[in-house]
């Protein structure tokens, strides 16, 4: 593995409580692109709230809230990311962004779902993805999906930074033949170069990079675990 000084994403402030994080999507229209009922994120939330505090873990590892990506695609989400005031974006050569699906990922049956435990991977900067997936298989974690780190960034702007922002590793292409394409998704911020054009400089960025390359600016971002309905009390279902 590649020498690195770890930069522990500790010091991240901590994500807001699910309720919170359940009226901000549907604020952004999250529930309409989901083609679901806003009472549905409000009591899933609830539940979310109370069972993390049952066992303890409320703002010790941090829970996001997250849409599952057959309901609310990379495409819609990128767009409502928001950096000086300037919207997120996926980079022109990426059009079939929302193909990218989770690969040796295992999501809950449901279209809403818990993910917690997040770490931003920084101490992997320069890595690359294929040096950084056997390292988060040894310490018990899986790498987040694209649309669950939107998810976290649109709750929590600050997990975006410059030299500090992330691959989502968990989302892949699987191509015609089966194998798996070259390219990675990850999240990091447009300097407003190229095809970005100047009017993007500072924007939230949707893009890709090898995966045998290494970025010193780009961590793994990777979560303990991930819950949906059927682990939980949800208000009103059995």
């Amino acid at each position: 593995m590649p020498e690195t000084t770890p930069v522990t994403s500790a010091f991240l402030p901590q994500l807001p409580a699910l309720s919170a994080q359940a009226e901000r999507l549907i604020e952004l229209g999250v529930h309409e692109v989901a083609g679901l009922p806003a009472a549905e994120f409000r009591a899933f939330a609830e539940a979310g709230e109370a069972a993390v505090g049952r066992e303890g873990r409320a703002g010790a590892e941090g829970t996001l809230l997250a849409v599952h990506p057959d309901r609310a695609p990379a495409s819609a989400l990128a767009p409502l990311l928001r950096r000086d005031d300037k919207p997120g974006f996926v980079v022109t050569d990426m059009p079939d962004v929302d193909l990218f699906a989770p690969a040796a990922v295992e999501l809950p049956d449901a279209p809403l779902y818990l993910v917690t435990g997040l770490d931003r991977g920084d101490h992997m900067s320069n890595w690359s993805p294929d040096e950084a997936l056997p390292a988060l298989t040894k310490e018990d974690r899986t790498p987040l999906l694209l649309t669950e780190g939107i998810h976290w960034v649109l709750q929590q702007p600050a997990a975006l930074e410059r030299n500090h922002c992330f691959m989502t590793i968990g989302s892949r292409l699987r191509k015609a033949d089966g194998a798996l394409d070259a390219r990675t998704p990850a999240i990091w911020i447009s300097n407003g170069t190229g095809r970005d054009g100047r009017e993007r400089r500072n924007a939230p960025k949707v893009g890709w990079c090898w995966w045998n390359n290494r970025h010193t600016w780009l961590g793994f971002a990777s979560t303990t675990g991930r819950r949906g309905r059927d682990d939980l009390t949800v208000p009103g279902q059995s």
